[in-house]
């Protein structure tokens, strides 16, 4: 259920709320605190999606089937651990990463997680490196949390290259609780949200940061 507090807006959740359900749902084993850790440790920004988000993409992709998965924004690998380890055994994740810090911190927490025969780390500009990705196609889940300036033209090239009943997945959906402001960023983000109405059956769910869900629909 659900009150009239709740639907306009306000969250119940409170740190305690926060970290008793993240230990009971979404526990971290040694490798995912060393790519949660990684961040504050190399002096990297801490960006990466919570326990319960990161948790939450993985049995997505798990409940829809996903094998071929691609990642716009890998920082230490975090998300990668989480998604990568819900796809089936024949399954791959290719994760792009622009900074070739970031990429080496994620490359080594993947190698340490056991997952590199089932993640590919691509270094460089996501939409330069979209174009090589587009032989693996069509892919089964798309995830973004990249630059958000960008995140329009991804959602377009999600919308081309997913199959028919494949994800689109974006974090950050509300932009940092800027989503209706006059910054570049924030245009972008709303027309990802307008765009993936039109093409997906699609749904904001309401994360702490906004997870913009898309299910492709078919032809």
């Amino acid at each position: 259920m659900a009150d009239p507090d709740s639907r306009a807006g306000m969250a119940y959740i409170t740190p305690e709320i926060l970290e008793f359900v993240q230990k009971i749902h979404a526990p971290h084993d040694v490798h995912l605190q060393r790519a949660f850790d990684a961040p504050a440790a190399e002096g990297m920004p801490a960006i990466q999606v919570g326990p319960s988000e990161g948790k939450l993409l993985g049995l997505l992709l798990q409940i829809s089937g996903a094998r071929k998965v691609v990642e716009l924004g890998t920082l230490a690998g975090y998300s990668a651990i989480w998604m990568a380890r819900h796809l089936p055994p024949d399954g791959h994740l290719w994760t792009v990463e622009e900074n070739p810090k970031h990429a080496d911190v994620a490359q080594a927490n993947l190698a340490a997680a056991g997952l590199t025969e089932r993640v590919t780390v691509v270094e460089g500009e996501a939409l330069a490196v979209l174009k090589v990705l587009e032989r693996h196609g069509p892919f089964d889940a798309v995830f973004v949390d990249a630059d958000k300036t960008s995140y329009d033209a991804y959602g377009r090239w999600a919308a081309k290259h997913l199959r028919p009943g494949g994800l689109l997945l974006a974090d950050n959906a509300f932009c940092f609780k800027g989503l209706m402001g006059d910054t570049p960023e924030a245009a972008a983000v709303r027309r990802l949200h307008q765009e993936t109405a039109a093409a997906f059956d699609s749904v904001c769910i309401p994360t702490p940061d906004g997870l913009l869900l898309g299910v492709k629909r078919g032809p």
